[in-house]
């Protein structure tokens, strides 16, 4: 798995605050130039692990994040699809790890050739932290790590 720094990912930098300053976290941002339409992409969730996000959520963070991506585009010929997770959320990025510390996740390790499964802990450039039921706790590098999403 991949791990490309947030501060790569263009106007994530400009974006963030604003998301956080509304008590959400920015999990992923596109922005897609058209030939007529620029169409952007963006997932939130709250910034509490274990607080569920609404439709209400959405409407919240899409009234201000569009304007504040208009003005840094340049154009209002925009469409933005702004949604949650969701309880099926499959983890593309592995810098994604550092949102979600207090979810519970499953990631194919490539060294045992199985799934694993843990709460995240912590994570870095590197690696990710889980910790198990029995409260053991073990690491997985990202160059380890074939797939992720969260356990239902």
């Amino acid at each position: 798995m991949d791990y490309i720094p947030y501060k790569k990912i263009k106007y994530y930098s400009e974006c963030a605050p604003l998301v956080e300053g509304l008590g959400y976290k920015l999990v992923d941002l596109k922005v897609i130039p058209g030939k007529t339409t620029t169409k952007i992409s963006a997932i939130v969730t709250p910034v509490q692990s274990d607080v569920n996000m609404g439709v209400n959520d959405c409407a919240k963070v899409h009234r201000a994040l569009l304007p504040r991506l208009e003005a840094l585009l340049g154009t209002e010929d925009t469409t933005m699809e702004l949604t949650s997770p969701g309880i099926e959320h499959n983890i593309k990025n592995a810098a994604e790890f550092s949102v979600f510390t207090g979810r519970d996740v499953r990631v194919w390790d490539k060294t045992v050739t199985d799934w694993v499964s843990g709460k995240i802990l912590s994570s870095d450039e590197k690696s990710v932290t889980l910790e198990k039921e029995s409260g053991e706790s073990f690491t997985v590098l990202f160059e380890n790590i074939a797939k992720a999403k969260f356990i239902n």
